[in-house]
């Protein structure tokens, strides 16, 4: 007995030492240039003492002030927004929070990872707060874990994340947001007294309106070459919610993670609750500097296979739409071929036989071939394809189902749906219960299905929120459906992956409306929006190159606005990964062999545009001459896409500063991508200029006569 009051005396002190002796220690999360800095107070409280560029001098950290709690929690003292809300197992609202312990691991050469333990000094409950630092890429990316051994469970309402706090004079918020087909509007404001809120509480699609992206600017507006910026973005397919507070001393608050709405969890002991990524990069260069972290950072850690080449393709849909046979994909197949693309895409509309898919009315869930459009399957498009020079890829939509379906008369409980409700369909489907682990089996055996097939391609759709929600597999815990849901999908993808560990998939939601690193950890690409008019697409790619690299964009060659010329619509989806969404047998023969040169030039300079440094060079909400520039890590290569969108008569036409490249070499700048026959009309064209020059000086991309929906691609070569 006296051994045991001796060993619990000596851990009880030991557990004292080890929370008091790191309180006059700064506790650092670094990568090259950024640092956050953490310190235990004397009340041994857990404070953000600076986030910001990295000091020379490390012992400046030291003097640094405890103004803000870095997790705060809800019940005690908080009087603003706080990061987490538990209520006890015997009703107890309040959670408290010191530090115990933190520990620092380095998982590579570029990889550093601090977790902070904190616990209630009355309660058996623990938060952890982990912080992974990319040292290169100057990415941090935060999320927290929530235990505790309290004889009941407690209910979660609140778990963010990550919880930033700042100082500054003003702060600027930029965020993203839109509808189906203008998706990734950019808009940008100073943020007032109180919370400002950007949320969403759609579920399946959840990115429908908002993107779970920002960037804040301190002090000042920033722009693409300057100022201080924090980028963000949270890695969840899922309800979220970004919630910015200036308070009453306009010190601001951020916090980041799943949307609380409708979502207490209820937590029973020993389980772990483990909130998304969010993941975060501070520049003192401007919005430029931070994208190109957010890049670097993605195409090595944060997208499957992101520093692999991608596949090029060209996809039935508005060929055909519903309206196909076995002998019309035939033809479209050997049109790839003809085209020189990679990849064959079909769309929606091949399965269903009791209810056959040739609307949106019907089908979804019942995923066999249709007999009467595909008399011999699958694989007879596999091997007409592989005949051709291409691969197959397949469009699917496993997560949805349609009323008119053997699927739903066979599984009505498989549906999220309210009882004693009218059912609710949108897009004449409902959502099947992901939270069901028999269904996560059957969405995993509809993309299994089809990779047996030697499919080597899927489109993954998801064209439905969730409304009516109500899952009878969760029976009286119908506040976890928003969370399990998600986790349930992610469960099946992470299967999917395990055994199809490369195959490339696009992650599509009626457009843009899942675009996060949630989701593209399991994806290679995902579909920006339905819209592929050349002049919108513009503005969605760039608002979404804020932070997702151009080889996860996918951008394709359509006839949405036959207005525009072939070359125009090219020129706008070289800027992503290039596809083509177009009748090739209607083409001219001019355009057809305009559109199979360019082919050939974007995979010739493709590793440029997708594995590149990504320079917005004037932007298309400032000008009518937007550019976008890319380099290559060597600077010795470079491409520079410019556009003359609505050109007025007698507009100022001036020169483009270049960006990235080396100032003691001198490129040749090649206009490419022209029609056949034409011969440039830029004064650069075949010239050759010094580093220094191009970024100082810089040229014409367009001419200044060049008439409205013109484009020009400029190819720089070191010489």
């Amino acid at each position: 007995m006296l051994k045991s009051v001796l060993s619990y005396c000596l851990l009880l002190l030991s557990g004292v030492a080890s929370a008091m002796a790191p309180a006059t220690l700064p506790i650092v999360v670094e990568t090259q240039h950024v640092s956050l800095v953490l310190a235990v107070g004397d009340n041994q409280k857990l404070y953000q003492t600076y986030l910001g560029a990295k000091l020379n001098n490390p012992a400046d950290y030291g003097p640094l002030p405890k103004q803000h709690e870095a997790y705060v929690p809800a019940g005690t003292d908080n009087l603003f927004e706080p990061a987490i809300r538990l209520v006890h197992s015997d009703g107890n609202p309040g959670l408290s929070l010191v530090f115990a312990d933190k520990q620092t691991s380095k998982i590579g050469d570029d990889l550093t990872e601090t977790v902070i333990r904190l616990r209630d000094p009355q309660y058996p409950v623990e938060v952890l707060l982990h912080f992974a630092a990319y040292y290169r890429e100057d990415v941090i990316k935060a999320w927290t874990e929530i235990r505790h051994r309290e004889k009941k469970p407690v209910v979660l309402t609140n778990y963010a994340s990550a919880m930033l706090h700042f100082n500054a004079h003003q702060y600027w918020l930029t965020q993203f947001h839109g509808d189906w087909a203008k998706e990734a509007g950019m808009e940008e404001a100073p943020l007032t007294s109180g919370v400002k809120v950007i949320d969403t509480k759609l579920g399946t699609r959840p990115h429908w309106y908002q993107t779970p992206a920002f960037q804040l600017a301190f002090d000042q507006a920033a722009t693409e070459t300057s100022g201080e910026v924090l980028a963000g973005t949270l890695a969840w397919t899922g309800n979220f919610r970004l919630a910015f507070e200036l308070d009453n001393l306009n010190a601001l608050r951020v916090s980041a993670g799943i949307n609380p709405y409708a979502s207490e969890y209820t937590l029973p002991a020993n389980q772990i609750f483990t909130t998304p990524e969010f993941i975060f990069t501070y520049s003192t260069q401007g919005k430029g500097q931070a994208s190109r972290n957010l890049h670097n950072w993605a195409r090595r850690f944060g997208v499957l296979d992101g520093t692999e080449p991608r596949l090029t393709l060209l996809n039935n849909w508005e060929a055909t739409f519903f309206d196909f046979n076995e002998p019309k994909l035939d033809g479209l197949i050997a049109d790839a071929g003809k085209l020189g693309v990679d990849v064959f895409l079909l769309d929606d509309g091949w399965f269903g036989n009791k209810y056959p898919r040739n609307n949106d009315a019907t089908s979804l869930g019942d995923w066999e071939p249709a007999k009467t459009k595909l008399p011999n399957g699958v694989g007879h498009l596999v091997q007409t394809a592989s005949k051709n020079g291409v691969k197959f890829g397949i469009w699917v939509e496993p997560e949805m189902v349609s009323p008119k379906s053997e699927l739903y008369e066979k599984h009505p409980d498989w549906v999220l749906k309210l009882p004693n409700r009218p059912e609710d369909y949108y897009r004449n489907q409902l959502v099947l219960d992901l939270t069901n682990p028999k269904v996560q089996d059957f969405v995993f055996g509809v993309v299994d299905e089809q990779f047996k097939q030697n499919v080597a391609y899927i489109k993954w759709d998801c064209n439905r929120m969730i409304t009516n929600g109500y899952s009878k597999y969760l029976g009286k815990n119908q506040s976890h459906l928003y969370i399990d849901y998600v986790r349930g999908l992610y469960k099946v993808l992470a299967r999917v992956r395990q055994k199809y560990p490369h195959v490339p998939m696009m992650l599509c939601s009626g457009g843009g409306a899942r675009s996060d690193y949630g989701g593209l950890k399991y994806f290679t690409e995902f579909w920006p929006s339905d819209n592929t008019d050349a002049v919108e697409r513009v503005f969605i790619q760039w608002g979404f190159s804020n932070f997702f690299p151009s080889n996860t964009l996918c951008s394709h060659v359509t006839n949405w606005n036959r207005q525009h010329s072939i070359k125009f619509r090219t020129d706008v989806a070289m800027m992503g990964k290039l596809g083509y969404d177009i009748e090739v047998e209607k083409m001219t023969p001019e355009d057809l062999q305009f559109s199979q040169q360019a082919v050939k030039d974007y995979k010739r300079l493709s590793s440029i545009i997708w594995q590149g440094e990504q320079y917005r060079l004037r932007s298309p909400y400032e000008s009518n001459q937007p550019s976008v520039m890319y380099v290559e890590d060597q600077q010795r290569k470079a491409v520079v896409f410019g556009y003359n969108l609505h050109t007025r008569t007698n507009e100022n036409v001036l020169p483009v500063r270049l960006q990235g490249l080396d100032i003691t070499k001198r490129y040749r700048v090649t206009e490419i991508n022209l029609m056949p026959g034409a011969t440039s009309q830029l004064p650069a064209h075949n010239q050759t200029y010094s580093g220094d020059y191009l970024m100082r000086i810089g040229i014409m991309v367009s001419p200044t006569n060049a008439p409205a929906l013109t484009s020009h691609v400029l190819e720089l070569t070191a010489e």
